[in-house]
């Protein structure tokens, strides 16, 4: 349907779908920017701007796809940036960016105390705006914001997200720049947690991987190396499984992973280039109340930076200097 004979049908194109901006106001969440994206095929979203625009929520068709931890959508006032507090105000949710330039377990790198995961999502946005709008008969839902992250005399990183949709279609596109607009040379480690959960994951439900290589984390992920492909009903104890995978991408340099589950007949793909997101981490939590699947394209395993140092494997950026990471993440019906 063309934009004019769309709009002989609708009053407002709320009706159809678009970005709906407010601002929460219970409990942790209390002042929390949020924007609901609707995308008028089924597929819906919350960006929330104060949490370096993260994904929060998301469903299809009415059935939830994400994992939300006991804390909700928290306001980044109440982080608690040493060892594990990052637990504390973590969402999860369908995104929840890690670094910018340390992730991974708590530590100590280059006489810096260094938390769990890092600090960028916890960090406010700013600039934000809805670009959404018509390009001939194409109508794309646009949100996009600047996230800084740096302090005197230390590393200073720009990152510009945009997130997208084009309305009718279940698919989010993140594009991310990244700039080091300090004066020296500063890491840079960026993991995409994204946080699967029931529905969509079930003892039902199929991950559809095909790295080149595989490594658990410890002993405990050794013990589940020959099925992180599957998964079980909750279990009353169990402790998580971390793997690690190098990517192999296509002719065109792209790979995609599938989650894919028969009985609820949805799937969700997430597809990016492997010669930006060599790596995925693979978060596998079947325990009962703490039931999810963590899928981590990163530029990093979910290492600590001491440890990437250690292996020669901390990237960096140098002054001036930019990087593109883009995710795409379609969800439809099985075929």
């Amino acid at each position: 349907m063309d934009t004019r004979e769309l709009m002989k049908y609708v009053g407002n194109l709320a009706q159809a779908g678009g970005c709906r901006q407010y601002v929460l106001s219970d409990g942790w969440a209390r002042g929390l920017r949020a924007a609901d994206i609707n995308t008028g095929s089924g597929l819906q979203y919350t960006v929330l701007p104060d949490r370096a625009m993260d994904i929060s929520l998301a469903s299809y068709r009415g059935r939830n796809l994400v994992y939300l931890t006991g804390n909700g959508e928290t306001n980044p006032a109440f982080y608690e940036p040493e060892g594990i507090g990052w637990l504390r105000t973590f969402t999860g949710g369908l995104l929840t960016t890690c670094g910018l330039t340390y992730l991974g377990s708590p530590c100590t790198d280059d006489n810096e105390a260094l938390g769990l995961h890092g600090r960028i999502s916890t960090t406010p946005a700013k600039q934000v705006a809805d670009l959404s709008g018509w390009t001939g008969d194409s109508y794309r839902i646009v949100i996009r914001g600047v996230v800084e992250e740096g302090h005197l005399f230390g590393n200073r990183l720009r990152m510009e997200r945009e997130i997208s949709s084009a309305l009718g279609c279940s698919e989010i596109h993140l594009k991310d720049t990244i700039t080091n607009t300090g004066n020296k040379t500063t890491p840079l480690t960026l993991l995409y947690h994204m946080n699967f959960g029931y529905p969509l994951l079930s003892e039902s439900s199929e991950l559809i991987i095909d790295p080149s290589s595989t490594a658990a984390r410890d002993p405990e992920a050794a013990k589940g190396l020959n099925d992180f492909r599957r998964f079980t009903r909750p279990q009353p104890s169990f402790r998580e499984q971390v793997f690690f995978h190098t990517i192999k991408g296509g002719i065109d340099g792209m790979t995609e992973i599938i989650l894919r589950n028969r009985e609820i007949n949805t799937e969700v793909r997430i597809s990016f280039l492997v010669n930006s997101l060599p790596f995925v981490s693979q978060w596998k939590m079947m325990a009962a109340g703490e039931y999810v699947l963590g899928i981590e394209p990163g530029n990093v395993h979910s290492k600590s930076r001491e440890t990437l140092r250690g292996e020669n494997l901390l990237p960096f950026l140098d002054p001036g200097e930019s990087s593109v990471f883009e995710l795409f993440i379609a969800v439809s019906d099985i075929q």
